[in-house]
C-alpha cells in the first residue's frame, strides 16, 4: 500500500487524477508508464504475425494485399497507433494505470476463425458490431450491475488468478516452460539451456533482489539492464531467433522473440492504410445471420468480463478500490474499453482491449492515469521507432511479469478456502485462468461452479439473478461448438 505523500491536491491536473489522493508522484506514474510499455510492447511486433499472416477466404491477407511483408508492416502501424491513443483515453478518461491494445487470443480468432470464412473487411465488421453491443450494455447499467452482483471473494479469485495467468505468460513467452508433450516442458529438452534462459533467470533474480530491497524503480531497472545484458550477449555469441522465417523453429536454443539486436535504422515511416477497411454487415452474408450472431456472442462474452476482471484485479494490487469495494470511475473505464473494441475494428487490429501486464506499471508505483497517457505516448512513438521497440527481447521483459504475479498473488488471502461454497468456484477461476490462457474461461468455468453448487445444496436464492443469466450464458459460450453442429453450421 502507498503511503500518501499529500492530502491536497496542488493543481487542476494533480485534481482530476487524484495524483496525490492516491499518494502517487509524477516520477512514479512515469516509471509506471514505461514499465508497462516495455512488458506489453511485444503486441506491435506479435499482432502482425498473427492478423498480417493469415489469409482470408479469397486468400489475400489483411489490406487486400498478397505482400505479406505489406501486410504485416500495416498492421503494426495500425496496432501501435490504436494502442496508443486509446490507453491515452484510458488515462485520460478513466483516469486509471490500464493500458489498452490488440487483445491475445481475439485476434487469433478473427485471424484464423472468422477471416478463412469471409473477408478481411467483413470479420472486422463483427468486431466493430461487437463492440458497439457492448458499449451499449454499458451505457444502460448492465455491465457494472453484473459485476456488483459477483461474490467479492470471487472477485478476489479473479485477482489471483489474473497474477498466475501473467506469471504463466512470463514463464512460457521466456522459454522457461513451453506447451508440448509432457503437457507443460521445463526449458529446452527438459533443462536450461542456451544464453537467452541464462539471460532471463539473470533478470528475474535481479528484479526479485529489487523488489525484496524495495528499490525504486525495481522493474525498470530489472528491464533495462538485462536489455544491456541482452544485446551483449547477441554481439558476442550471435545467437539468433528460435523461429525461423518459413514460421518453424529454427534455434531451439534462439531468442523467443525479438532479437537483441542494435537495429541498423531507428525511424521507418508508418503505413496507416489498414484504417477504415471494414464492412459492417458482409459477414451475415458471407456466413449466415445465426453464424454471424454466434460468432459476434463469443466475442462479446470474452470482451466483455476481461476487463472487468483485469480492472479489479489490478486495482485490488494498486490499493485503489473504494470502501463498498467498486472501483473509481468504473463507468469511465468501461466505455472506454467497449471502444477499444470499436476502434479495433476500425483499423483491422481485432478488438482492442485491456492488458493484465499493466500490473508491471502498478508494481512500479503507478497509481493514476498518467502512467496511461506516458504508456500511450510511448506507443505513438513507436509508429515511428518501431525498430527500437524490438531491441528488447521477451527474456528481458518477461520477469517483471514473474514478479508482479507473485504481489498480485497474494490476494489470495481474502478467500475462505475451507468454505466450499465459495472455495471451489474460486480455485477454479485461479487455476483455469492459466491452463487455457484465458481471463474469461477462468471466470466463467467458476462462475458456472458457484450457481451449480448452491442449486443443488438448495441455496439457488442465495444467488443474484444477474449471476444466474451470466451462468447461462457462460454455458452457451462453452457449448458454443456442439450448438454449431445441431443448426448445421459445422
Amino acid at each position: 500500500m502507498s503511503t500518501p505523500v499529500s492530502t491536497n491536491p496542488v493543481s487542476g491536473f494533480d485534481r482530476w487524477f487524484s495524483l496525490s489522493a492516491r499518494g502517487s508522484t509524477y516520477s512514479r506514474e512515469i516509471r509506471g508508464g514505461f514499465v508497462t510499455f516495455f512488458t506489453m510492447a511485444y503486441i506491435v511486433v506479435l499482432n502482425p504475425l498473427i492478423i498480417g499472416t493469415a489469409k482470408d477466404v479469397n486468400g489475400m491477407f489483411i489490406g487486400n494485399t498478397d505482400d505479406v511483408v505489406k501486410s504485416i508492416t500495416m498492421v503494426a502501424a495500425a496496432t501501435a497507433l490504436v494502442a496508443g491513443l486509446l490507453t491515452m483515453l484510458m488515462g485520460a478518461i478513466g483516469r486509471f494505470p490500464m493500458a489498452v491494445a490488440a487483445g491475445l487470443g481475439l485476434n487469433g480468432f478473427v485471424a484464423f476463425t472468422l477471416a478463412p470464412q469471409m473477408t478481411w473487411a467483413d470479420a472486422m465488421g463483427l468486431v466493430v458490431i461487437e463492440g458497439v453491443l457492448i458499449l451499449l450494455l454499458v451505457l444502460t447499467g448492465f455491465r457494472s450491475a453484473v459485476f456488483t452482483a459477483v461474490p467479492e471473494q470471487l472477485k478476489y479469485a479473479i485477482g489471483v488468478g489474473i497474477g498466475l495467468f501473467i506469471t504463466v505468460i512470463g514463464l512460457v513467452d521466456a522459454g522457461i516452460v513451453r506447451p508440448g508433450v509432457p503437457l507443460i516442458s521445463f526449458g529446452s529438452f527438459g533443462q536450461l539451456a542456451g544464453w537467452p534462459m541464462f539471460v532471463f533467470i539473470f533478470g528475474l533474480l535481479l528484479t526479485i533482489v529489487l523488489v525484496a530491497r524495495k528499490t525504486r524503480g525495481a522493474i525498470l531497472i530489472g528491464i533495462l539492464a538485462t536489455t544491456v545484458l541482452a544485446v551483449i550477449v547477441e554481439i558476442v555469441a550471435g545467437v539468433g531467433p528460435r523461429i525461423g522465417a518459413d514460421g518453424s523453429v529454427a534455434n531451439e536454443l534462439g531468442w523467443s522473440l525479438n532479437v537483441p539486436a542494435v537495429p541498423e535504422s531507428v525511424i521507418s515511416s508508418p503505413d496507416l492504410g489498414l484504417l477504415g477497411q471494414f464492412n459492417l454487415l458482409g459477414s451475415f452474408e458471407a456466413i449466415g445471420v445465426i453464424a454471424a450472431i454466434l460468432a459476434i456472442f463469443s466475442l462479446m462474452l470474452s470482451d466483455f468480463f476481461d476487463t472487468m476482471g483485469t480492472a479489479f484485479g489490478l486495482a485490488t494490487e494498486a490499493d485503489l478500490l473504494e470502501e463498498d469495494g467498486t472501483i473509481p470511475h468504473f463507468e469511465s473505464i468501461l466505455v472506454v474499453d467497449s471502444l477499444s473494441a470499436i476502434a479495433g475494428g476500425v483499423s483491422s487490429t481485432s478488438s482492442n482491449t485491456s492488458y493484465i501486464e499493466s500490473a508491471s506499471g502498478i508494481g512500479e508505483g503507478a497509481r493514476t492515469g498518467i502512467a496511461s497517457l506516458v504508456t500511450g505516448a510511448l506507443f505513438l512513438i513507436a509508429m515511428f521507432f518501431s525498430p527500437l521497440v524490438t531491441i528488447i527481447p521477451h527474456e528481458a521483459a518477461t520477469p517483471a511479469l514473474v514478479v508482479v504475479g507473485f504481489l498480485m498473488m497474494t490476494q489470495i488471502r481474502h478467500i475462505d478456502f475451507t468454505d466450499y461454497e465459495i472455495g471451489i468456484p474460486a480455485f477454479l477461476i485461479i487455476a483455469i485462468m492459466p491452463f487455457t490462457y484465458s481471463i474469461t474461461n477462468g471466470i466463467g468455468a467458476g462462475f458456472v461452479a458457484f450457481v451449480v453448487i448452491k442449486l443443488f445444496l438448495g441455496k439457488a436464492r442465495e444467488v443474484n439473478w444477474l449471476m444466474w443469466v451470466v451462468s447461462i450464458a457462460f454455458m452457451v459460450y462453452f457449448l458454443i461448438n456442439p450448438i454449431e453442429q445441431v443448426l448445421g453450421l459445422k
